[in-house]
This record gives C-alpha cells, sequence and structure tokens, in this order.
C-alpha cells in the first residue's frame, strides 16, 4: 500500500512537519503558488463573467512532475498549506494539476508546526473551501484589472514602468496627502507656563505644576508679552493647594500580537522594515533547528488579524508566570482582547508554540535578528496574559490669584506585566493627531516625573522660579512603515499580510524615498497620485477601498458571488478609463535636482530616469549633454581629502563607496559608510559582519576599534571579497 502524500508550500516547512511523522507519509513542497494568471497577456475573460484564465507558472515544472509522481503512488493525498484565504486558494490549484477529486477530504489545516497541532490536522481533513478559494479569486482578478488596465495608461501618459493597484494606489495618496498637510502648515507661536513649587517645610522637594486657567477658563499664552504679564501676576501671588486626589489606576497589557501589530512593534523597537519582519517571522513558523529538538516551528500562524489564544496556550502561560514571577502576576482569569469587527476569529494571535521556550535557552540556535524577533513575540505574548500594573496616581490643583495650576504624578505600586514588557510608541503616537496641538498629561496638567511630594488641602506652598517657555505648533507627522500600517489597518484597507509588498512597490516605482525612516513621496508620486484622483476617484478613495475589502469578506462568508463584487467594480471602471485615455495629455514630471552643479557649463544638475534606471544629468540638455551615473550620498567625509564619500559601482556591479573627488582622490571601501566617527581615531565607521552579527567597525583596519552595531540593517557586500578589484582603482585604505 502507497504512503500518505501531505503537499506543504515550502522546503523549510516540509523538513519541520516531516520529522513529526512517520515512515507512512511523504512530505513534499509545492515551492508556493504553482498555477497563477499569465503575465503576458490579460489573462481575464470580461465577457464570460470575468473567468481567470490559469496556466502553470514558469519554472514550476520539475516541481510540479515531481508533485504528480508522487500523487500518483500514494494510497491518499493531503493538501496542508497555509490557513488563510491564499494557502486555500493554492491547496485548489494543487488540486486542479493533480487530478484530485475536490469533493473528498483532502484539505488539512494547523496554526501551528508542533507534533500536537500535525497530529490532530491529520485526523480532520476536510474538503477545499471554495468560499475561501473565491475570496482569493476575486482579490486576484480585481488587481488584475486595475494593474493591467491602469498601469499601461500611465505607461502611455507619464512613463514606462509605472504601476497603480487597488491598495497601492490608495497608500500612495495617504502619504501625498500627509506631505500637503505638512507643506501647507503654519507653526503658531504659543506658551507655557510652569510654576516650580516646594512645600514651605521642605524647600528642597521642589515639583512642576503647569498653568492651565485663568478665572475658570482655559488659558492661551499666544505671545511673550502675554506670558510676561501673567508672570508677573503669578510673582505676587500666593499659592495654595486648592485639592488633592489620589487614585490607583490599572494598566493593562496590550494583546498578543497580530500580523499588523507585530510589524508596527518591530518598526519601532527592532528597526526593521515590514518586509523584514514578515521574512524572519515566517522561518520561526515554518521552523528553524534548534539543537537535539531538530527542526521546529517556535511561533504560530503569523499572517492573522485576530487576538485570540487557544485554552490550552493561556494555561501554559499562567503555570510559566507563576512560576517565573510569582502567582500574583497571574490575573484570576485568562484576559479577553477585543479583535477588530472583520478579524478572521479562526486563526490564533501571533504566540510562540512553546513558553518553554525562552529566548535565552534559543539563543546558541538563532541568528541575531531571529532572536530578537523571537523574543518581541514571545515577551509580548507572555505580557498578555499577565496581571495589569497598578499605579498610585496623584494630582494636585492649585491656586494662586485668578489662576489654576496643576501638578500631577505618579509611582509603580504593583508592576503587573511591566516586569517583562511595554509596548513601544512612534511619534504619531506620542503627539496629539492635527495642527496646533500642545502636548499634556491625560489629567490636563503637567506630567510630573515620579511622586509629589505630601501635599494637603489649604495648604501654602513655596515658590522656587517661575518658567516661560516658548513653543510652536507642530505638523502632523509624516508617516513611518509603523504608522502607515497602523493607518492601513485601521482605515480597512488591504490585508496586514499584503502591506510589505505594498510599501516596497511604492520604493521600487520611486513613487516615495525614505527620509530619516519617514516616508516622503517624490515629485512623480504625487503626479500620479493627482492623475489618479482626477480621473479615477474610486480607485484612490479610502471609503471606497474600504467597501470593497468587505464585500470580499462576504465573499468568503459566502453571501455573494465574486463576480458581482468584481462587476460591482469594472462596470464604472471601465468607463472612466476610455474617458481618462481621451482626455489625459502626456504628463511631464519635473526632474529631481541632484544636488550639484555641472562640472562643464555651471546648470544645476538632475535626475532623470532611462531604460537602465536613474542617472544624473545636467538640466542644459540637449545644449550639454554632461551625465554620470547616480550615486547615492552617504553625509560621511572622506578621511584623506574631506570630499563626501558616496556610493558607486563597480565595472562587475558591485556596490562600492568611494570619495565624490575621484579621480584626484582614490579612496574607496567595500563595506557601507555610517555617519559616526571612530572614538580611537577619528575616522568614521563602517558596517562589517561578524558571524552571524553586524557590527560598526572603523574603516582603518590598522586602528582596529569595533562595537556592536544600534540597528539590525544588512552587512554590507564587503564580506563577500572584491578587494583586487578595489585595488585597481585605490591607493587608499584598502579592504
Amino acid at each position: 500500500m502507497g504512503k500518505t502524500l501531505v503537499i506543504v508550500e515550502s522546503p523549510a516547512k516540509a523538513k519541520t512537519i516531516s520529522k513529526f511523522l512517520g515512515r507512512q507519509y511523504t512530505v513534499k513542497a509545492s515551492v508556493g503558488h504553482v498555477r497563477d494568471l499569465p503575465r503576458s497577456q490579460f489573462g481575464v475573460d470580461i465577457a464570460h463573467g470575468f473567468a481567470p484564465k490559469y496556466i502553470n507558472i514558469r519554472g514550476k515544472g520539475e516541481v510540479i512532475k515531481e508533485l504528480r509522481a508522487a500523487a500518483n503512488s500514494a494510497s491518499q493525498v493531503l493538501l496542508a498549506t497555509d490557513p488563510d484565504r491564499e494557502g486555500e486558494a493554492i491547496s485548489w490549484h494543487l488540486g486542479q494539476v493533480l487530478g484530485l477529486s475536490l469533493q473528498k477530504p483532502c484539505r488539512i489545516e494547523f496554526h501551528e508546526i508542533t507534533r500536537n497541532a500535525i497530529q490532530q490536522a491529520l485526523k480532520n481533513p476536510r474538503m477545499i473551501d471554495m468560499r475561501l478559494v473565491d475570496a482569493q479569486q476575486g482579490r486576484r482578478v480585481l488587481d488584475r484589472l486595475v494593474g493591467y488596465q491602469l498601469s499601461p495608461l500611465l505607461w502611455r501618459k507619464i512613463r514606462r514602468g509605472l504601476s497603480a493597484g487597488r491598495v497601492q494606489s490608495v497608500a500612495l495618496r495617504l502619504i501625498v496627502d500627509r506631505e500637503r498637510e505638512v507643506r501647507a502648515f503654519v507653526p503658531q507661536e504659543y506658551w507655557t507656563i510652569t510654576a516650580h513649587l516646594h512645600p514651605q517645610a521642605d524647600p528642597g522637594a521642589v515639583f512642576a505644576a503647569r498653568l492651565l486657567e485663568k478665572s475658570g477658563s482655559r488659558v492661551e499664552i499666544p505671545t511673550q508679552a502675554v506670558a510676561d504679564q501673567m508672570v508677573a501676576e503669578l510673582e505676587k501671588a500666593s499659592f495654595v493647594v486648592q485639592d488633592v486626589i489620589c487614585k490607583e489606576k490599572r494598566r493593562y497589557a496590550a494583546p498578543p500580537f497580530t500580523t499588523s501589530s507585530l510589524q508596527q512593534e518591530a518598526a519601532r523597537k527592532l528597526g526593521f522594515t515590514a518586509r523584514k519582519t514578515m521574512q524572519i517571522a515566517q522561518q520561526l513558523y515554518e521552523g528553524l533547528e534548534v539543537g537535539s529538538e531538530g527542526p521546529v516551528g517556535l511561533v504560530t500562524y503569523i499572517r492573522t488579524d485576530a487576538v485570540r489564544v487557544a485554552p490550552e496556550a493561556e494555561a501554559m502561560a499562567r503555570q510559566f508566570i507563576a512560576g517565573q514571577w510569582g502567582t500574583e502576576y497571574v490575573p484570576p482569569r485568562p484576559p479577553q482582547y477585543k479583535a477588530r469587527a472583520s478579524a478572521q476569529q479562526a486563526h490564533e494571535a501571533i504566540r510562540p508554540t512553546s513558553v518553554e521556550r525562552t529566548p535565552d535557552s534559543l539563543a546558541p540556535y538563532l541568528r541575531r535578528d531571529q532572536l530578537r524577533l523571537y523574543k518581541l513575540i514571545w515577551d509580548r505574548f507572555l505580557a498578555s496574559q499577565m496581571a495589569p500594573a497598578i499605579l498610585d496616581t496623584i494630582r494636585a490643583d492649585i491656586v494662586a490669584g485668578s489662576y489654576l495650576l496643576r501638578a500631577t504624578g505618579s509611582q509603580v505600586k504593583f508592576p503587573g506585566f511591566l516586569r517583562l514588557y511595554e509596548e513601544g510608541k512612534d511619534e504619531a503616537a506620542r503627539r496629539q493627531s492635527g495642527a496646533g496641538s500642545e502636548p499634556e498629561s491625560e489629567e490636563g496638567g503637567a506630567s510630573a516625573e515620579g511622586w509629589l511630594p505630601p501635599l494637603e488641602k489649604g495648604q501654602t506652598l513655596g515658590l522656587k522660579r517661575l518658567e516661560p517657555e516658548q513653543h510652536f505648533t507642530e505638523p502632523p507627522p509624516r508617516y513611518t512603515e509603523a504608522s502607515l500600517v497602523k493607518t492601513l489597518e485601521e482605515l480597512g484597507i488591504g490585508r496586514p499580510s499584503t502591506y510589505a509588498a505594498i510599501i516596497d512597490t511604492l520604493r521600487e516605482r520611486e513613487y516615495v524615498q525614505m527620509v530619516e525612516r519617514h516616508f516622503q513621496p517624490t515629485e512623480l508620486g504625487i503626479v500620479v497620485t493627482d492623475l489618479l484622483r482626477k480621473h479615477f476617484p474610486a480607485i484612490v478613495d479610502v471609503e471606497f477601498t474600504a467597501r470593497m475589502e468587505e464585500r470580499l469578506d462576504q465573499v468568503e462568508e459566502g453571501l455573494i458571488p465574486w463576480q458581482t463584487v468584481v462587476q460591482e467594480f469594472y462596470s464604472p471602471f471601465s468607463e472612466m478609463l476610455a474617458k481618462a485615455d481621451k482626455e489625459i495629455e502626456r504628463v511631464q514630471v519635473q526632474a529631481e535636482p541632484a544636488g550639484e552643479t555641472c562640472e562643464l557649463c555651471g546648470r544645476p544638475m538632475v535626475v532623470r530616469r532611462g531604460r537602465f534606471g536613474p542617472f544624473v544629468a545636467c538640466s542644459g540638455y540637449p545644449e550639454c549633454k554632461n551625465t554620470h551615473p547616480l550615486r547615492k550620498r552617504t553625509g560621511v567625509r572622506c578621511p584623506e581629502c574631506g570630499g563626501e564619500i558616496v556610493q558607486r559601482r563597480s565595472k562587475k556591479g558591485r556596490v562600492f563607496y568611494g570619495c565624490e573627488k575621484y579621480p584626484s582622490c582614490r579612496f574607496v571601501t567595500w563595506y557601507e559608510p555610517v555617519a559616526k566617527a571612530c572614538p580611537r581615531c577619528g575616522k568614521f565607521l563602517v558596517r562589517r559582519r561578524r558571524g552571524k552579527q553586524t557590527i560598526l567597525a572603523c574603516v582603518d583596519e590598522q586602528c582596529g576599534y569595533t562595537e556592536e552595531a544600534a540597528l539590525p540593517d544588512e552587512a554590507s557586500q564587503g564580506e563577500q571579497g572584491g578587494q583586487e578589484e578595489l585595488k585597481t582603482v585605490s591607493h587608499g585604505i584598502h579592504h
């Protein structure tokens, strides 16, 4: 009798699962999708219900041949792809390619790659859920309609190589709209006045109180003249405690990670891009070698928007918490967290498959970034199951004539989950939303660090000094990766599992650039957004795109056919497309300044783009035809001549870094420069690889200084050799 064939997506997952199955099973990998819409043609028959034309993906011939051979000799075939729409669609395509009967239970599903989860899945095969498949088909066809009909229009009207997408274009609009808010923002001056007070009997116990009201109305201090007048009045007043309010507050932990919140927190705490987070999380999910255990899945399924936790996982966490920190850190009952209304509650949140695998125990087996992300997931999950923190808070209202001041303080009474973990915050979370905001404590007064000295109602206070301070309102912050992901999720745009690809596309199309970890749209991104906003308002409309996501959810629930959703979109879209093709004139995108002047004619140089990518050209073209390759500037100064170090490419296409004054200065290095001086010799530091870690090292190897890298960036490619190639162009410091 033949063996049972189990098909998964990735070889890594196949290796891990094989360990849990006996000799009667064979595990093979499809290496992702085996069928898709063709790249070279439209692939959707609009006239016949938007029927998709699927073909075997080029390059998958050997994989399909191997799977067919294994299926023909197997007694049973079980499809064990990921437990989501995409995974269900892969299983359906595999069934079509292998000629399986989809009316029989051939699909198994698990949310973590552990022995128990795999064995339970094998006991409960089911039929392929065509509702999930249809929801995926609907999304795929919608994206093909937009991409293959709107992108060519952008090619004709702006330039080749551009693209538009149902979610991508909305994300770009958010970035462009925010940039316009920032540029249009006019700072407004305002002042605050802080009184540094102390009890009469204890002049050393100074605390701060913020001026809040005058004559019962919120105080506004628009100018220094007004501030000076108030300071003069306060200097003559007596400061008396009007009221003291002490409260006990509970602070609850954040829920365990979803895909979106993991991407956000990894960006804030680890500096990871969404792409990097998902790549490493996939490795942790599929399984890594852990000593004598062999390959084992370390976290549960990573594409989820649910915060639900399995009862057995809750029990394991509670037992571990009690043993590690004491029973007082275990709440009376497991915390329950509320997910978004559209969350797929069939999944769990992202958590470690076993809390007994502590980050310290895995340190010898994981690479540095794998360990850092695992620790983030492990800490967040354990903290989510711990008791809340208890804080004692105090608020003191102080009157001075017609003025009211307020001081607040707090101290931790019981740390609870804070013993292990505290959620990170980016500047979007720290700053009040909107223009003209003024940071305050949640009580509306000055936020004092630590605890206030003992104060009583009616107590007269001594004044040490008054501190007027000038401020200016700030514009809303530009999006970071974390805040963009958060906004897309809150608006119901796309799916968290697609955010990394969306962000990558915006960069690759040169619609946006990252400036100090914030998105800024390029001139091209602004032009494309304005064109779409004018001629295809639905494509960049947030509410319309969110409604489409809701309709796809209804397809998954079996409420409507996917063709209905596509038709609702395509009818108005096709009309807009035909109209726009006639109305839109050729758009000229203003060239971006290159920040340098032409050495031949003195005109400004600009960044232009050709068939091989961006390059720098004289703005005086065609009179002056001077060009040179685009060099990424580093902001680091050459240790030999003081010129700026720029990124270059060798004749073989490899990246290296050299002085901008070449050929008069021939300083070069293979390693990525860092804008940080060596504390030993004063030259700059570079990123280098040491084993599994990236370190900072002095560019001068004779100096020998090294330190741990602050951010998890990839090591420069200098580790892979190429020294001889550099020696032919340099007499400087060789690496």
